[in-house]
C-alpha cells in the first residue's frame, strides 16, 4: 500500500484549511490568543511529548493554547507509556490525552503548525495547501546543536533513551517556538 498508513480522510480531503475569517471559533475566542499544533505520525509519542512540554513552559500564560495530532493517527489512543513517564518526571503530565487525526478544523485553529519531520510537513502542505504558510519543522526552532533544522526521530520501539532524546530535542526548540508565537502576536 503506497499510502503508508495515512488515513483515508487525510488522503481524500481536497478542501484545504477553511478561511479563518469564516471559522466560527474566530468570533468566540480571544483574538490575541495563539494556538500551536504539533504534528507527528501516530500522535502517541513525539507530538504529545511536545504538547506536554510546551504547555508546561507556557502554563503562566493565558494567550497560548497547545495541542497535537497525527497524520496517520488512530483516534482515541493514549500517549505511549514512555512519553507519559517522561512528561510525568518533568511535571508536565497530559491528563486524559487521546490521540487525534490531523484534520481541517485542527489545522484552521492553529496559528503555528509544528511538524516533527519534513515528511509530516510535506503531507500537511500537500493535502491542506491553505495551511502551508503556518507549517514549520520543529528542528527549525533550534539555533544550534545536533538537531538544528533536522527531523525529530521516531522513538517508538527504541527504548527509553530514545524518548529522553526526543524530550531534549523538544526542550531545545521551545524557546524558539515561544518567540515565534510572540512574533505572531505583534
Amino acid at each position: 500500500n503506497q499510502n503508508n498508513g495515512i488515513s483515508h480522510y487525510f488522503l481524500t480531503s481536497s478542501m484545504g484549511c477553511p478561511c479563518l475569517t469564516t471559522h466560527p471559533s474566530i468570533f468566540s475566542s480571544d483574538m490575541s490568543a495563539k494556538s500551536v499544533l504539533f504534528v507527528c505520525t501516530g500522535n502517541t509519542c513525539r507530538s504529545p511529548m511536545a504538547e506536554g512540554l510546551l504547555r508546561k513552559a507556557v502554563q503562566q500564560r493565558d494567550d497560548v493554547t497547545v495541542s497535537s495530532a497525527g497524520v496517520g493517527a488512530l483516534p482515541g489512543q493514549p500517549a505511549s507509556r514512555e512519553t507519559q513517564d517522561i512528561l510525568s518526571l518533568r511535571e508536565a503530565p497530559l491528563d486524559a490525552f487521546q490521540s487525534r487525526q490531523v484534520d481541517e478544523l485542527l489545522l484552521a485553529e492553529a496559528d503555528l503548525i509544528v511538524a516533527m519531520t519534513s515528511s509530516h510537513a510535506a503531507l500537511v502542505r500537500q493535502f491542506f495547501p491553505d495551511c502551508s504558510n503556518s507549517v514549520q519543522l520543529l528542528g527549525d526552532f533550534i539555533d544550534d546543536g545536533e538537531f538544528a533544522g533536522l527531523d525529530v526521530p521516531d522513538p517508538i520501539g527504541m527504548g527509553r533513551e530514545a524518548y529522553e532524546e526526543v524530550a531534549k530535542v523538544v526542550e531545545q526548540a521551545i524557546p524558539g517556538i515561544i518567540q515565534r508565537l510572540d512574533e505572531l502576536g505583534s
